[in-house]
């Protein structure tokens, strides 16, 4: 906050037409203008004094330098880290592609990236390796010539016959073989580099079809464009419009219909299951006895982040949960799997002793723990922050009455059973918003956000300002509009921005009528072409 003091000094004493005050201010930090530009008032001023002082191009260049890893520094030891540690231009080619973009040529692009090591040249053949690439397997992994390598200067290209480790480059031709973000690499044994992560989560859905239903395969592919030139085409309000009028105008170059944005939700539950649930395979000679109970706090988030993750060693997690959450050690041992997707905030817990033929059904009970957690019970959301717990599994003798077309739907039923035993929950996401505003505007601010169900925790003044930041917590249902609502309160002085922080569940239970979470089940319901009303728990559990 204090380098930006001065900022608002100036700001504030330019835009106040405080003529002398303005000039003590140019004086001290040592900004001398022209003759013509001392003249000039309000915005114009502002503009030559900003140029002047901070020049963008100096700030950023700074910020790169600042920010961006040096190719110096590695950790490992094989041939590719040492040539990225000692940024050596003989050593194997290790580029890595942080996005895509856009061509003048409708549908290519070009890969943009940093090398790392070695040098990347035109014509050269090279290992390009996507996102989901693991050493040692051949998927997500391509072996083709760079057809060309180009300097990118602003809105201009310029052909280079190779680029040397440390620089920044576009390549043409590697479009077809990456989606977004990748690694190049010329080293036979070369790892991945780390994708890069956004703190962006994907909370606000819009659906959108052509007006010309002959236009859908121009849609498709216009789609694919926006998801390959876009590194977060998963954000707010606003990037959903810049989204969809790119997707419009540049990437599908067709008149769409748009639905009004949708905001994601999450299933939960916010106590152990009151009873212990049973479910019964389709031929009556299978039984999964399973209960759900709540995550501790903070262990989403830990999931979430990576530290608690599926790939850790076993023992390690175990001890980490033990010391931090409580969890009996040897349960957190024999944690089956992560869902959904298989890293996803929820656990499957084998707590069984001694059963027969339990690790033969363990990759179908797997396969219906992800599907229960990637569609819930309530209204096929993602779960979040629950642990199953399994107690105990009688199974049939012969393999043929127990494979994956018995178990997986009867895992399935039980989970569901589980989570409507366990007083079920809705969870909503939350933005972080973080206004600034002059003292005179801040009222305004609050009766914005609490007609919106967001609530202020920090408020204070920057030192030597008349400016203050106002931080809130403000639910992503209650944020469309928001801009235009605080702007209209508070005469345009404040300025928002919102950036999604957590979940939090929703006040209310989703299975009693006339309660708010109620209503917003059945209209997601509703809106997925499922059965209206609460889910049945009868139709999950079997008695014994």
């Amino acid at each position: 906050m204090y380098i930006l003091d001065p900022i608002y000094k100036v700001f504030d004493a330019i835009m106040s037409y405080k003529k002398e005050e303005t000039e003590k201010l140019l004086e001290k930090l040592g900004i001398n203008l022209k003759i013509e530009d001392k003249e000039k008032d309000g915005k114009p001023l502002l503009k030559v004094v900003m140029r002047t002082w901070l020049p963008a191009g100096e700030a950023l260049l700074q910020m790169i330098a600042i920010h961006l890893p040096s190719p110096v520094e590695g950790p490992h030891d094989d041939e590719a880290a040492l040539g990225i540690k000692t940024c050596d231009p003989n050593a194997p080619l290790m580029m890595y592609i942080s996005k895509m973009v856009p061509t003048s040529d409708k549908g290519r692009f070009y890969a943009f990236g940093r090398v790392f090591s070695g040098k990347v040249a035109t014509g050269m053949k090279a290992r390009i390796m996507g996102p989901n690439y693991v050493p040692g397997k051949k998927e997500d992994l391509y072996e083709k010539a760079i057809q060309r390598t180009i300097l990118m200067m602003g809105r201009y290209v310029e052909a280079i016959e190779d680029v040397p480790c440390g620089n920044i480059c576009g390549l043409v031709g590697v479009d077809q073989f990456l989606v977004k973000t990748g690694t190049i690499s010329t080293f036979k044994d070369a790892h991945n580099m780390r994708v890069m992560k956004f703190s962006v989560s994907p909370v606000v859905r819009v659906a959108v079809e052509p007006k010309n239903p002959a236009d859908l395969p121009k849609l498709v592919e216009g789609l694919k464009r926006l998801a390959k030139s876009d590194p977060m085409v998963q954000s707010g309000e606003l990037h959903l419009e810049i989204c969809l009028k790119d997707l419009e105008e540049d990437h599908a170059c067709i008149p769409l219909k748009k639905s009004d944005p949708v905001v994601s939700y999450r299933e939960t539950v916010s106590d152990i299951s009151n009873q212990m649930c049973l479910s019964k395979s389709p031929n009556k000679h299978n039984r999964l006895f399973m209960k759900a109970v709540p995550m501790p706090d903070g262990l989403a988030e830990d999931i979430d982040k990576g530290d608690v993750h599926p790939r850790d060693d076993f023992k390690v997690r175990a001890r980490f949960l033990a010391e931090k959450y409580d969890y009996d050690v040897t349960e957190a041992r024999k944690i089956w799997t992560f869902g959904p997707d298989g890293l996803g905030p929820n656990i499957l817990v084998d707590c069984t002793k001694g059963v027969q033929y339990l690790n033969e059904i363990k990759d179908s009970v797997v396969a219906g723990f992800q599907w229960a957690t990637k569609e819930g019970v309530l209204a096929e959301e993602n779960l979040r922050g629950v642990r199953f717990n399994i107690y105990d599994v009688t199974l049939h003798a012969d393999a043929i009455h127990r494979g994956g077309g018995q178990i997986i739907p009867t895992t399935r039923r039980c989970l569901y059973a589980c989570m409507l035993t366990a007083s079920p929950r809705l969870m909503e996401p939350v933005y972080l918003c973080e206004i600034q505003c002059p003292e005179v505007a801040v009222g305004g601010i609050y009766g914005v956000l609490n007609r919106r169900r967001g609530h202020v925790f920090e408020e204070q003044q920057v030192a030597g300002t008349p400016m203050f930041v106002v931080k809130a917590y403000l639910p992503v249902n209650e944020s469309f509009g928001f801009t235009a609502d605080l702007r209209s309160n508070t005469g345009g002085q404040a300025f928002p921005q919102c950036v999604f922080d957590h979940w939090q569940v929703l006040p209310g239970d989703p299975l009693e009528m006339n309660a708010k979470p109620y209503t917003i089940v059945q209209e997601i319901r509703k809106r997925k072409g499922l059965k209206e009303g609460a889910p049945d728990l009868g139709q999950y559990l079997d008695k014994l």
